[in-house]
Formats: C-alpha cells, sequence, structure tokens
C-alpha cells in the first residue's frame, strides 16, 4: 500500500499519525526530546494534560526514555522509566489498563527502529494512537501481532526467568533497558546474572529500575571452580534483605568488597583466552574466508574489540559479534556483485545455481554463524580450553579455589545463601560428587537452561533429574541403585557383593581395567565412598531440598535463540492459554520440564480504622460469604523440588510416577529463527482488502461503523413502526445512543470536577462512540 497520492492519503491514515511521526522522527534525529515531552516531577493527571493529547504525551515518555537508554546517565534513566510507567499506567483508563501500557510501548519501540521507512512507521503511528484509546479487541489484536501474551490486570502471573544477563557481562541492553523490556512480556521475577563481581551503580540501577515497575529482581553471582580438569559454574545469590539499600550496603562492605576485586582479576584473566581466539582469527581464519569474501579481511585489532565490548566482560558472543561487524562491508559488496551477475542475460542454470547458493551463503553468514566456526575445535582448537581449569603461572586464587572452600567463603559472607549449579557439560556421576564434596552447600540445580538445551550441553538431564528425585524423597535403595548404574557405564569391574546390592564395596581397585576404567578410577572410588555413605549425603537434603531454577540465559541479542521469559500457562488469562493451545500459530515453545505450581488464595481482613459495617457483620455469617468485604488475593507457588524433566513427551511426578502429558512451562518469545543480513529480501506479500482496512481514516472508519448501525435500525423502525416514528424512529434512537455515550465518557472522566480549559471533546473517544452507535444500532434489529 502506497501513501503517496493525496487520494490515499485522505483514506488511510489521520492528520494525528503524521503529528506523532514528525515528533518520533525529531527525537530520533536530534537525539533530544521532542514536543510534548514533560519534566518528571509532572504528573500525567495534572497540568501536563492540557498542554498535550495523551497520545502524544504517551509517545513522548517512551521516545524519552528510548533516548536515556542510548546516552543518558543512571538516575536520567530511572526517571525516565518512572515517567514512562506513570504515563502509561495512570493515563489508561480502560479494564486492560497493564496490558495496554505494555503494547503501547512495544509499539512505540518499533516505531524508532522503523525510522526512514515512514510507510511501515505510519502504520504503526495509526496502530499506536488505536491502542491509546484502550479498546479490548484492539489491544489484544496488537498483543498478538506484537508476539506478546495477554497478562492478568491483577499482575499476579507465574512469569519468570532465573538466568538473564545485561550489558554489564554479556548482554546487549542496560539494566533499565533490561527491566522495561521484562515488563513489557509479563515477567514478574528475575535473575540478573553477573560473572565474578558486578559493580555498585549497575547493581542500583537495576534494583532501583525493579522496584518501578514492580518487578521482583535478584542478582546472581556466577563464579569458577575447578573439577575434574574443566571449571564448573557456581551462581551465588545473596538473600534476605529487608531493602535495596542494606543489598548495596552489604555489596560495599569490606569482605565482599574484596571479593568483587578478586572477581575483577579472575574477568581479567579469563579475557585472555577470549583474546587467544582473536589471534588465531588473524593469523589462520580471515585467510580461509577470504575465496568467500574474494577479497582478504583485515586483521582485527585488540584494542579496538575491547572497546566495542564496552562495560561488558569479553565473551565469545562479543568476538562474534565484533568479527561480523568487521566482515559485514565485505560481505555486503560480494552479495551486491553476486545479484549484479544474477541480472546479467545469457546466464546458464547451472551458473545461476551456483550463484544463487553463493547469495545464500553470504545472506547467512551471520554472528550466529560465526560463533559456530569460534566452537569448532579444529579451526580454533583454545576454544576446548575456555572451560579448562585453571593452572597457568599467574592465574588468580579465586580461579584455583576447590567447590568446598570457595561455597564455605561465599555462605559465610550472608546467612541466606543460596548456590545453584549450572548443569551445562556436567554428568550425573560429576552432579553427585559434587553434591558430596560441597556438603550440602549447593541449595539448586539449574534444571533446565534454554541456551545450554539449544546448544546440546544437556545430555545427561535426564539422570541428574533421577538424583535430584531420589535425594529430595530420601530413597536411600533408589540412590544405591542410581550409583550402581554409574559404576557400571564406567567400565568399572565390580565384586559379588556389588552385583548382590550389599552396602560394602572395596576401596582397592583391581589391576586389570581398562584405559577407560582407569581414567575413570578417581571417580569411581569417590562415587564407592559415597555408596557406604548415602544417609549422609540425604542428610544434608533433609530440612531444606535440592532445588531447580530454570532460565533462559537471554542476552536479549537477536538470532536464533527465544528470547527472556518462562511462564507457567494456568497462571494466565483464558484467552492467553487458548492462544497456546494452538500450535499451529503460536511461536512459543513449551519446555520439556513440569514444575509443581499451587495456587495459593489468601483474603485479607478490614483493617480496625476501615471499620465495618452491621450489614457486612451479618452477612458473613451466613453459609458461602464468611469472607464478604474481605480483599481476595490470589497467587501461584512454585514448588521447585518437586521439578521432573519429561521424556518423549511424557513426565512423571517425583515417586509417584504419575505420567503426564507435557510440561507445564513455555517461553515467552518466540523462535527468531530467519535472522540474516538482508542479502535476499523476501517479495512483498499483497495484502488483503481486511488488512489495508485497518488503516483508514479515523473518521472515515467511524463514520462507516454509524452507518453500519443505522441501516439496520432504520430498516427495523420502517418495518416495525408507522407514521413518523417509521421514518424518524432510527435517528432518534440514535441521537438519545449518542447523547448518552457523550454524557457518560465526560462524566466518567471526570468531566465535571476537571479543568474547565479542556475541551469536552477532550473525555470522548470517537472510535468508542461509534462503536457504541453501530452496536445499538444492530440490538434495534
Amino acid at each position: 500500500m502506497q501513501v503517496a497520492s493525496m487520494a490515499q492519503r485522505t483514506l488511510f491514515f489521520d492528520p494525528q499519525d503524521h503529528q506523532l511521526l514528525t515528533l518520533i522522527n525529531q527525537t530520533v534525529t536530534r537525539m533530544h526530546s521532542g514536543p510534548g515531552s514533560r519534566m518528571p516531577y509532572l504528573r500525567p493527571n495534572g497540568i501536563i494534560e492540557l498542554a498535550a493529547p495523551v497520545e502524544l504525551r504517551m509517545a513522548s515518555a517512551v521516545l524519552r526514555l528510548l533516548d536515556t537508554l542510548a546516552q543518558g546517565q543512571t538516575q536520567d534513566r530511572l526517571d525516565a522509566l518512572q515517567a514512562l510507567y506513570d504515563e502509561v499506567l495512570v493515563m489508561a483508563r480502560t479494564s486492560l489498563r497493564i496490558n495496554t501500557g505494555r503494547v503501547l510501548v512495544q509499539l512505540m519501540k518499533e516505531l524508532v527502529r522503523a525510522h526512514g521507512d515512514l510507510e511501515t512507521q505510519l502504520r504503526l503511528a495509526h496502530d499506536f494512537h488505536k491502542a491509546a484509546t484502550g479498546d479490548p479487541a484492539t489491544v489484544r489484536r496488537l498483543l498478538h501481532r506484537c508476539f506478546m501474551l495477554e497478562m492478568p490486570e491483577a499482575w499476579n502471573q507465574a512469569v519468570f526467568d532465573n538466568h538473564v544477563h545485561d550489558a554489564n557481562t554479556k548482554g546487549r541492553k542496560n539494566a533499565t533497558h533490561l527491566i522495561m523490556d521484562a515488563w513489557l512480556k509479563g515477567i514478574r521475577t528475575l535473575t540478573v546474572i553477573y560473572y565474578n563481581y558486578v559493580s555498585l551503580e549497575a547493581a542500583r540501577e537495576l534494583l532501583y529500575a525493579a522496584s518501578i515497575v514492580g518487578i521482583t529482581v535478584r542478582i546472581g553471582l556466577l563464579f569458577h571452580a575447578p573439577h575434574r580438569g574443566r571449571l564448573v559454574d557456581l551462581i551465588w545469590v545473596p538473600r534476605g534483605f529487608a531493602s535495596n539499600e542494606e543489598f548495596l550496603n552489604f555489596l560495599a562492605s569490606p569482605s565482599v568488597s574484596g571479593l568483587m576485586n578478586e572477581g575483577r582479576a579472575a574477568t581479567k584473566w579469563l579475557e585472555k583466552r577470549i583474546l587467544h581466539l582473536l589471534k588465531t582469527w588473524n593469523e589462520t581464519e580471515r585467510f580461509t574466508l577470504a575465496p568467500m569474501l574474494h577479497a582478504t579481511p583485515d586483521p582485527l585489532d585488540t584494542q579496538e574489540f575491547l572497546k566495542f565490548v564496552g562495560s561488558g566482560q569479553a565473551s565469545t558472543l562479543h568476538l562474534a559479534e565484533y568479527i561480523h561487524d568487521r566482515l559485514f562491508p565485505l560481505l555486503k559488496a560480494r552479495a551486491a556483485d553476486v545479484r549484479t551477475a544474477l541480472e546479467a542475460e545469457g546466464l546458464s542454470g547451472e551458473s545461476r545455481s551456483a550463484l544463487l547458493t553463493e547469495l545464500n551463503t553470504l545472506n547467512s553468514f551471520t554472528t550466529e554463524t560465526i560463533l559456530a566456526r569460534l566452537a569448532d575445535p579444529e579451526r580454533f582448537p583454545e576454544f576446548s580450553h575456555l572451560q579448562s581449569a585453571c593452572d597457568d603461572e599467574g592465574c588468580p586464587d579465586i580461579l584455583q579455589q576447590k567447590p568446598l572452600a570457595l561455597l564455605s567463603r561465599l555462605c559465610g559472607l550472608r546467612s541466606g545463601c543460596r548456590i545453584t549449579l549450572n548443569l551445562a557439560g556436567l554428568t550425573a556421576e560429576d552432579v553427585l560428587i559434587l553434591l558430596w564434596d560441597c556438603q550440602g552447600r549447593i541449595t539448586h540445580l539449574e534444571l533446565f537452561n534454554l541456551k545450554d538445551w539449544h546448544n546440546g550441553d544437556l545430555e545427561d538431564i535426564q539422570r541428574i533429574n533421577a538424583l535430584q528425585r531420589a535425594i529430595n524423597d530420601g530413597s536411600v535403595p533408589r540412590i544405591k541403585q542410581l550409583i550402581f548404574s554409574m559404576l557400571r557405564s564406567a567400565d568399572a569391574p565390580a565384586d559379588a557383593k556389588t552385583q548382590s546390592g550389599e552396602d560394602s564395596l572395596p576401596m582397592k581397585l583391581p589391576e586389570n581395567l581398562s584405559p577407560a576404567a582407569k581414567d575413570f578410577s578417581p571417580r569411581a572410588a569417590k562415587l564407592r565412598i559415597i555408596l557406604q555413605n548415602i544417609p549422609v549425603l540425604c542428610d544434608f537434603y533433609l530440612n531444606a531440598k535440592l532445588g531447580s531454577t530454570a532460565g533462559t540465559d537471554s542476552t536479549s541479542r537477536p538470532g536464533h535463540r527465544y528470547g527472556m521469559g518462562l511462564a507457567y500457562p494456568e497462571s494466565l488469562p483464558r484467552r492467553a492459554r487458548r492462544e497456546l493451545d494452538n500450535t499451529s500459530h503460536s511461536a512459543h515453545l513449551r519446555l520439556p520440564l513440569r514444575i509443581e505450581l499451587l495456587e495459593q488464595t489468601t483474603f485479607r481482613s478490614p483493617m480496625p480504622e476501615e471499620g465495618t459495617s452491621p450489614f457486612a457483620s451479618l452477612l458473613r455469617r451466613l453459609p458461602g460469604l464468611g469472607h464478604y468485604g474481605f480483599q481476595r488475593k490470589r497467587e501461584w507457588l512454585a514448588v521447585s523440588e518437586h521439578s521432573v524433566v519429561c521424556d518423549r513427551g511424557k513426565c512423571s511426578i517425583a515417586s509417584s510416577e504419575t505420567p503426564r502429558n507435557k510440561g507445564n512451562i513455555i517461553t515467552l518469545g518466540g523462535s527468531d529463527s530467519a535472522v540474516t543480513n538482508g542479502f535476499c529480501p523476501a517479495p512483498p506479500r499483497r495484502e488483503s482488502l481486511r488488512e489495508k482496512a485497518r488503516f483508514l481514516n479515523s473518521r472515515l472508519s467511524n463514520a462507516l461503523r454509524i452507518l453500519a448501525g443505522f441501516v439496520p435500525a432504520f430498516l427495523a423502525f420502517l418495518c416495525t413502526q408507522s407514521g413518523w416514528l417509521a421514518w424518524g424512529g432510527a435517528l432518534l434512537w440514535f441521537f438519545i445512543s449518542g447523547l448518552r455515550n457523550i454524557l457518560q465518557s465526560v462524566l466518567g472522566n471526570g468531566g465535571l470536577h476537571r479543568s474547565s480549559l479542556l475541551h469536552w471533546n477532550s473525555y470522548v473517544s470517537w472510535s468508542g462512540f461509534s462503536a457504541s452507535l453501530m452496536y445499538n444500532g444492530l440490538s434495534a434489529v
């Protein structure tokens, strides 16, 4: 649909759409707030509403936040987030107040991203104005279009993510931006992971941004510890703080500050391993790519790479993005040459096929492709050393501490200590030995990590889950059976006592072991010790069960990963559940994981100062009305120790082994598998008449709605009445209905007691007015 002709400008879009577009493009171009922006201390219901329409104020609030996300200071970002939250929630007068605010912010983000594409921006601006009216049908349609699930307006949904990253590690978004996106997705509980240390400024911004939008956020510090020649990841989440300031004071304490300084040294040392990959790229890999690019890429500069990483911590993901950023001009130039060659006349079918294959290869050479090449041990032997134990000269002491020593130190800093073991690349034997060695200090297993699952790093998750459930049940026979299985899988010979299932096993290993068994023998000896002390292992988790966590490991970067956020479908509104059940139209993934979820309903009695009427006291004596006048609150509680990994779509719960059909966790984001370099643009899709009608001029669409209701009403009066009522009854009917709707809008929005400087038109939603007249007319039939 082209928008250039005058006729189409008249039929499609509104003057306010162009006005909004002007505001947005001025702000994006000049990088400062456009007209309609407000000071942070002006309230949405105050004098500011006299200066600009509600849609422009909402748009200005989003633009101000997006502007500060790019270049503002911490306090600027927090002030902008507070202004946005006030604007989109306080001014939304609809039954879908929170969902309307989510849609408005998401549309504004897309408007900013579409800068330079006038047609797309006009469409988004038109949708923005429609969503600002708060019409439930429009809001739900736009939620679906933006791949966002509807959330309950009570904001009690069980939506979480226990492993995400911001720009201070390997993520793309700063803390405020991350919290804003988490609110857009409907996340209520978030754990942000930092490697080895976290700065006070980053922690403060994260905590206060989360408090603005009502998200419960926790900070997790991921430390590395040596185990069997590799580094395992242990996440420390300090708990039990009464306020944000108390947590920040804890981080500023001398003992924790010393730990953070050691963590910085560890990060600096691990950074050297990433720079080894960069060196290998310069020495070999860039020459390997020369035939594909028809040019040799320039060597990568170490200092430029570290500048590219910025406030984050160098990772293979940063390196892959940096390489793609430097290769993109060469990829684009070669793709242009290939497209030119494809347009030549007299090209044979074989040559055309080869050129198309080359163009597709260039188009798909994205960050993910480079990341896969970096992970290839034949191309980059150094990659296998990234998770190797630190035994080099100059290695920081914190990277050489055994898991027990490290966890004892961490838990000694704070009594409320939660330690989560990341399971990537670990076997059930590794987990059992770590649980034993750490003497119960590991409180949770990261039973499901979406990134690790996609990468194939959770191959032994079924056996690990079986071990977790056996420990939580305190089942000595099941634990014994699992250890026997571990010993048999290692090809370690056992004597008759082992085969008969007796408790005691010989500690001396036979001499005629196979090479695989010799390599496994230290672990086998540890497993035999655990086998003889299973009650001790169970005692570690007698009072506090071994819990589970699940997260996406999201970095908020484009790619084929699913985005941030996991949810329990049963805690979502009915419409959202129906959308999830429709697998043909739902982009959300149901994970092979089932976690027990409890529904909790609490009733809060009226406070003494509120008073209780005798009538209410009388009603409470009647059956079924015992909670009359109480404030009802519904919450969902996850029981993480009752977690089950599904096998082939079947789940069994705890010791009952009751089969279930599927997991009960879904992703909030859909798969972004179509990310390319944009060298092969998709052909334009032909729009249907219904899709074009969405962007009709508001006055025209409102007139068509009124006409659609007036015609059947007129025919109904003409066929059922006589005299003047037959010809004028419909007009009278519409006049009364319209007057009632206008009075209801003005009075309902405070038109009598609010400022007299506002015209009565400011209180009336004309789209809602026309829709009401249409349904009134149909009801007369």
